[in-house]
């Protein structure tokens, strides 16, 4: 008994020590506590990782920073400037007439007959280890001949034991750009493209006729793309039909990073589907990191690419930045961390308070946390608590180049086309629906009710009288007003809707939309909504599903409405008004006009737009295009949300970008600040502990003293 009581004390004083060294609660093994490792979540699990076919926010976390395109944003400096990323240089367009001779820079677009790109990349980059390039000593490809018995033991694909490598070619970014005609692969910009590289309408044409194995490959490198050709092993150039301004931005996206042809074979050899080891699943780059973890029902992991090269840190920025300690690692190697954790979070307090307790590095602000996390001061500004400022937390906040929007599909019988009828109804729904209210109640006044597609910082905005929506805007004392509910009650009887109901039958209108928000907290969303279509007699069936398949259901047309958000891809207007361009619907051409919407007039200004250098001209184009837009509704234009993150003051280098993909190298972490500071914020509660130990002695004590009197009678 007396040993039993020795070894409670002992083991009680090795625990208390143990935990002065460590959080007990840290979801982490404690090994790593002193390693640069970037701790971060995510809540939707990335359908496409092949860089041909990705087009979400979501999925471009991880593949910007496997993938590299040839360009890339400058990190710090704004407006947002492209430079290099593999790329020598950037490339400058060369305008021919249809002869072939080469033509002035400032030479009209009607005279422009073809515009073509030379591209020359940085020699010695080389892709990530990967089974795909592993060869035997006679030069063979291991794992280019698999059959059902080598597949056997294979189960993901570090079961390959073999990886190898090869530099980076000018033909690996060829191959990529022919992927976009391939028939078995879906590439949200296939159409877009197509008007404007030579020949890749054709060869997609041509690959459609073919009749595919069962695994779909097509050796690619047997097909001419006359738009696209190779000039050495380090160069080659891309023609376009016409001028485009915006491609060089596209070139600064994971649709034109290298594809080596060995990945692409290795992928699609039959079985590997089947096992779940396919592009989509496990990328192949040469970027700073490689996902060496695909887990999401639980966690995706980054490390570093062994075989990257190393890019150095911008040596200059904006002016301010040097102060803001941004510049700290001018011209120093990257990447600065060694591996990043992403872990599934389904619920944002769970999230939240993650964070808080030091165990994520990063945090967004939601609606429930914004007043635990942000005060307003005397003159409106966001400011921390006393709460945050206490923990060093810090908070950056941005306009973002985005928009949240709830779209009306064109193609149905009862919200969409263009008869007056319906366009009545969307206005009076466009009215009902107040966004206003919505940024106060749900995003903390962090937004900006939309009055068309194009967000503020982006050439084409308007703003003021000059930039409202007269269909659902007045402008009165300086500022705009929403019209009056009554409005569109009118306008309900306008299209043969009174009170919400079929005027010759009487039934109610139920309409119904699609949403890819879920879980508990989406509750009060939906019944805000609800609400706003009540105003008009409309029943409104709200259909909530996860990402994947609200993705689904858009590409085949079956939702009547959905709701759906923006982010530019780059810093032009034409990167918002291809949303709405006919050529573009999703549903008979896979585009990304989500609405299906198509308008002559609208697709006519467009096409005179999308070529054009900002200028007055252009300016009075987007004023045309947004006019028609607005005049047929086929959005519900909803706000521009105000960005705030907040950073603990171990996470370095805190500058949002809202262009670039590619941020996880310029990342810094402190281990050490960190690890003592999860310690300091999760020390255990010790009290329940002592108290349970005093009752147990207490418990005890009295069998003890039992226990010996005994003994002492025995022996007496």
């Amino acid at each position: 008994m007396k040993s039993s009581l020795s070894w409670l004390f002992i083991c009680s004083f090795l625990l208390l020590a143990a935990c002065q060294q460590s959080a007990w609660n840290n979801p982490y093994p404690e090994q790593d506590s002193s390693k640069r490792i970037y701790y971060d979540s995510f809540s939707e699990r990335p359908k496409h990782l092949d860089p041909v076919s990705s087009y979400s926010a979501n999925e471009y976390v991880f593949l910007g920073q496997i993938y590299e395109p040839p360009l890339q944003y400058h990190f710090l400096k704004r407006p947002y400037e492209l430079i290099p990323l593999t790329a020598t240089e950037l490339p400058q367009p060369i305008y021919l007439d249809g002869e072939g001779r080469v033509l002035s820079q400032d030479t009209e677009s009607g005279k422009i007959d073809q515009v073509k790109y030379r591209i020359s990349i940085k020699p010695g980059i080389l892709f990530q280890p990967h089974p795909a390039f592993a060869k035997d000593a006679s030069e063979n490809y291991l794992y280019h001949d698999l059959t059902p018995k080598k597949l056997e033991n294979i189960h993901a694909l570090s079961d390959f034991k073999t990886v190898g490598t090869r530099e980076l070619l000018a033909k690996d970014y060829v191959y990529q750009i022919k992927r976009m005609a391939h028939p078995k692969i879906h590439s949200p910009i296939a159409g877009l493209m197509g008007k404007y590289i030579v020949g890749l309408n054709e060869l997609a044409e041509e690959l459609h006729k073919l009749d595919l194995p069962n695994s779909n490959y097509i050796d690619l490198n047997q097909y001419e793309l006359p738009g696209v050709k190779i000039i050495d092993d380090t160069t080659f150039e891309v023609t376009l039909k016409q001028k485009y301004p915006q491609f060089l931005y596209w070139l600064s996206m994971s649709f034109f990073a290298p594809m080596p042809w060995e990945a692409d074979f290795f992928y699609s050899q039959a079985g590997m589907v089947e096992k779940n080891i396919t592009l989509d699943w496990y990328p192949v780059g040469t970027g700073p990191f490689m996902l060496t973890e695909n887990n999401p029902n639980r966690r995706m992991v980054l490390e570093q690419n062994p075989n990257f090269r190393g890019e150095a840190y911008p040596e200059k920025g904006d002016e301010g930045d040097e102060v803001l300690g941004l510049l700290e690692d001018a011209g120093k190697t990257m990447p600065f961390i060694d591996k990043a954790i992403y872990s599934l979070e389904k619920e944002s307090i769970p999230s939240w308070n993650k964070f808080l307790q030091g165990y994520y590095d990063t945090s967004g602000i939601v609606s429930d946390s914004f007043d635990q996390a942000v005060q307003f001061n005397a003159q409106g500004d966001a400011e921390l608590t006393d709460e945050m400022q206490e923990k060093g937390i810090r908070l950056i906040t941005a306009i973002t180049t985005s928009t949240y929007y709830m779209g009306f599909n064109m193609a149905d019988d009862v919200i969409g086309g263009d008869s007056e009828r319906a366009m009545l109804l969307r206005r009076a729904i466009s009215i009902a629906v107040d966004y206003k209210e919505y940024i106060s109640i749900f995003a903390n006044g962090r937004g900006k009710p939309a009055q068309g597609p194009i967000p503020p910082g982006i050439f084409g905005a308007l703003e003021d009288e000059a930039g409202i929506n007269p269909y659902i805007y007045k402008w009165e004392n300086n500022k705009a007003v929403r019209r009056d509910i009554e409005e569109a009650r009118r306008l309900m009887v306008q299209a043969g809707y009174p009170n919400g109901r079929e005027q010759t039958t009487g039934k109610p209108l139920v309409l119904h939309l699609d949403t890819p928000a879920a879980g508990p907290g989406a509750k009060a969303g939906f019944d805000w909504i609800r609400k706003q279509f009540s105003k008009l007699g409309i029943n409104l069936v709200i259909r909530a599903t996860d990402y994947n398949r609200f993705q689904e259901k858009i590409r085949k047309g079956t939702a009547q409405m959905y709701q759906w958000g923006w982010n530019a891809d780059y810093p032009d207007p034409e990167n918002f008004m291809f949303l709405l361009y006919g050529p573009n619907g999703k549903v008979k051409y896979q585009g990304e006009n989500a609405s299906n919407y198509s308008n002559a007039e609208f697709d006519k200004l467009f096409n005179q737009m999308k070529s054009m250098n900002n200028s007055p001209e252009r300016q009075d184009i987007i004023n045309q295009m947004v006019a028609v837009a607005r005049k047929d509704a086929p959005w519900l234009w909803g706000f521009h949300p105000v960005g705030f993150s907040l950073h603990h003051e171990w996470y370095h280098n805190a500058k949002p970008n809202l262009m670039a993909n590619n941020k996880l190298k310029y990342r810094r972490i402190e281990p050490g600040i960190r690890t003592d500071k999860r310690i300091e914020w999760n020390k255990p509660v010790w009290w329940p502990v002592a108290l349970l130990f005093v009752l147990l002695v207490v418990i005890l004590l009295p069998a003890i003293i039992s226990y010996r009197r005994r003994e002492k009678q025995s022996i007496l």
